[in-house]
């Protein structure tokens, strides 16, 4: 057995867990950032929405240029 095939049902695992672990890194880490703005500022967790909103954003952006970007031939990768 040379490794999975492109039909089996489990190919896309691990490209699934990237994409996800890849939007959630990005939430988690720009919403410690706010968090610790807000608790140097003194404010009412305005920022740490702010991160969570930016980690999700740039979290998009980053599996859309990995993942998303075809090269013209109709296929995603």
């Amino acid at each position: 057995m040379t490794g999975p095939q492109r039909n089996d049902a489990w190919s896309g695992m691990g490209v699934g867990w990237a994409i996800t672990s890849t939007l959630l890194g990005g939430m988690l880490a720009w919403g410690a950032v706010g968090y610790l703005a807000d608790r140097l500022i003194g404010t009412p967790h305005v920022f740490t929405g702010v991160g969570f909103v930016l980690g999700a954003a740039g979290g998009i952006y980053v599996v859309y240029l990995k993942y998303g970007r075809g090269d013209g031939d109709g296929e995603g990768t």
